[in-house]
């Protein structure tokens, strides 16, 4: 089962600093049809004002995939990590017993992010983050395996979920395929473009969710770039 979350449907946060839309319903009267999928339980698009971002703040038990689209974004943290990750890179955050943390922007341009969430297998562990370099060019035309809770995806990111997080980018007309196992959930959003996922059309600002789907078939509309979760 495929269904279209269009931008219209989802909620949106204009806090002066931070202007959001929301890909999982977060109020308690929020659009109902825009559930979690399994582990994955947030997908923000979040766009922050330049020499503003989030203050010191603290999670656990959470899984969390930061993916840039465009500027920087400066990390720091309570276990003492600080860094910088720019645009088409990614950085992942386990927040296991407890962490704090802050993310700002320092640059002179808007900073435009995903920011996913996944329950981990476990609760508890000790807290983690990391940064890593994933070049454009590497993800011409075929998906690359960004974060992964399977040890198997060397060159990812390691997570603590049964989830992958997956990018692409595509020249108009071409198309890859992910195949999908039994009783899994996938999510795709573009941050550039717009695609035909299983023939539905999907843009910026859109996203789609699948359930039970065997496959799918993402094929470029325009030229286009896209994230995508696969998670238990």
């Amino acid at each position: 089962m495929l269904k279209i979350r269009p931008k219209e449907t989802l909620e949106t946060g204009d806090h002066g600093w931070l202007n959001a839309r929301h890909h999982f319903v977060v109020a308690a009267n929020g659009n109902p049809a825009n559930s979690p999928l399994g582990a994955l339980v947030v997908w923000n698009d979040d766009q922050i004002a330049p020499g503003t971002g989030f203050g010191r703040h603290s999670h656990a038990d959470l899984e969390i995939i930061t993916y840039v689209r465009q500027g920087v974004v400066t990390h720091e943290d309570s276990t003492g990590n600080v860094g910088h990750t720019v645009a088409g890179d990614v950085q992942v955050m386990s927040a296991g017993t407890g962490i704090s943390h802050s993310e700002r922007n320092h640059g002179e341009l808007p900073l435009k992010l995903f920011q996913i969430w996944l329950l981990p297998r476990r609760r508890g562990g000790t807290p983690s983050w990391e940064s890593r370099r994933f070049p454009k060019a590497d993800r011409a035309g075929r998906l690359v395996t960004l974060a992964s809770g399977d040890p198997q995806d060397t060159e990812a990111l390691p997570i603590r979920a049964d989830a992958r997080v997956l990018g692409a980018t595509l020249l108009a007309g071409t198309t890859v395929t992910h195949a999908l196992g039994r009783f899994r959930h996938a999510y795709l959003a573009p941050s550039q473009g717009a695609v035909f996922v299983n023939g539905q059309r999907v843009a910026v600002g859109d996203g789609i969710a699948a359930i039970d789907e065997l496959s799918l078939i993402i094929t470029a509309d325009e030229d286009a770039e896209f994230i995508l979760v696969d998670a238990a």
